[in-house]
């Protein structure tokens, strides 16, 4: 193995596909709502592929040829569904809890940027038992803008009181990437979530990691 990475001052993590796996609750969410309008449920591979480009892409795979509007009047009942089994089955990927106690116990602040909205991240949050360990945490709608707008990371930099150019930001969509390269931060793309069947190295991330110990050697976290 390489060098570990010069440590960083602080990291900043995207939710879904990056620290939690939510689409098991994604899906069934889906399966529930599919039941109510008399639809197919899709296949649970289709649905998790689109997890990280939310609740819109999501619909999608249940009504490929909707119209935009038509998603978006779908959108609230199907959201209503998903606030109600949260975390029913959605646990952090393996090693991540480690990960956040050894970025702990080295003194490192951490935080979270996703575009999921606050009604929804808040009491996630809450019950996976994240949000009284996360130094800050940017929602979809904590901002006019969000990822792949630099201004979701830059405003948790500034909340953490880190340099962007001293911050990693690790995610599993092309969007954490361009925002983290937007925002002058390390971008670091995880192998283990939910791209799309995108291959995260075309997005060009300062690393690529495939499991929890890689990405705390990518983060230069003492051993």
């Amino acid at each position: 193995m390489s060098a570990a990475a010069p440590r960083c001052a602080g990291v900043l993590f995207d939710l879904d596909g990056t620290l939690l796996d939510s689409a098991p609750d994604l899906a069934a969410a889906l399966a529930v709502f599919t039941g109510e309008q008399g639809v197919v449920m899709p296949d649970y591979a289709r649905v998790r592929a689109v997890v990280s480009a939310g609740g819109s892409a999501i619909l999608r795979t249940a009504w490929p040829q909707a119209a935009p509007a038509r998603i978006a009047a779908l959108l609230p009942r199907y959201l209503e569904i998903y606030a109600g089994m949260l975390a029913e089955h959605s646990r952090l990927f393996p090693g991540m809890d480690a990960l956040l106690a050894r970025i702990e116990q080295a003194g490192l602040p951490w935080g979270i940027v996703t575009n999921k909205i606050a009604v929804l991240t808040q009491p996630l949050l809450q019950r996976i038992g994240l949000a009284a360990r996360a130094g800050v945490v940017v929602c979809g709608d904590t901002l006019a803008q969000k990822k792949p707008d630099a201004a979701p990371v830059l405003h948790a930099c500034a909340a953490l009181r880190i340099a962007p150019a001293a911050t990693a930001f690790v995610g599993d969509d092309r969007r954490d990437v361009e925002a983290g390269r937007a925002a002058g931060v390390r971008t670091i793309a995880v192998g283990w979530g939910y791209s799309s069947g995108e291959n995260p190295a075309d997005w060009s991330p300062d690393a690529l990691v495939q499991s929890s110990a890689e990405l705390a050697h990518a983060l230069g976290l003492p051993a």
